[in-house]
């Protein structure tokens, strides 16, 4: 397993946390997402074989928020 620290843009309230933790965690090969709205950041253990950061950032893009290492 893998951490990697994203920051991420566009959280404002515990809903938007739930929502790129869901995401995160939906993700093949993540096997737990840590998302702090005070720190705008998400802590995700990954497992390198099945996903990488790109696909993490494409992912959290995808549901509407800014993604960047």
């Amino acid at each position: 397993m893998q951490t990697l620290t994203l920051n991420i843009g566009g959280m404002s309230c515990g809903g938007c946390v739930k929502s790129v933790t869901r995401i995160l965690e939906n993700t093949e090969g993540v096997a737990k997402a840590e998302v702090s709205l005070e720190k705008q950041n998400a802590v995700i253990e990954f497992d390198p074989a099945k996903t990488n950061a790109a696909a993490l950032i494409e992912a959290v893009e995808d549901g509407g928020y800014d993604a960047a290492l």
